[in-house]
């Protein structure tokens, strides 16, 4: 095997890692996050921030978790955030036991990939 089929596969594992660890820490958050507006009773209308923030924070604390190749961050960030936000729309849907389909998951998109070429960046850059 070249050197870089083994970063192409190393890249890939890094991908699959991330987004698992993503889906993962907005599970916690959401959890988390509802305790909390239960027992603050804050507004309803907060909410879209708070699960904005959440896949941020998700997003970004798994590209500094899983990304450790020196290179392409900006893209295997991408990755991330579009396939995230994509399986958490599916996870979420099942566990809220409907699916639907509006211009939101458009601007989720937009915002987990800018999120993942942030967070790419940044991941990539502190292991300098």
């Amino acid at each position: 095997m070249s050197k870089t089929e083994a970063k192409k596969g190393n890249g890939i594992l890094e991908i699959l890692k991330a987004i698992i660890l993503a889906l993962i820490f907005s599970l916690v958050l959401i959890l988390a996050a509802s305790l909390i507006v239960k027992l603050a009773n804050i507004e309803t209308d907060y909410l879209p921030i708070i699960n904005q923030v959440i896949k941020g924070v998700s997003i970004l604390a798994a590209c500094l978790i899983c990304l450790k190749t020196p290179t392409g961050g900006w893209a295997r960030g991408i990755i991330i955030g579009i396939i995230y936000i994509a399986l958490a729309f599916v996870v979420f849907s099942l566990l809220n036991g409907k699916f639907t389909f509006d211009l939101s998951i458009l601007n989720d998109l937009a915002i987990g990939s800018v999120t993942g070429l942030i967070s790419g960046i940044i991941a990539v850059n502190i292991r300098k």
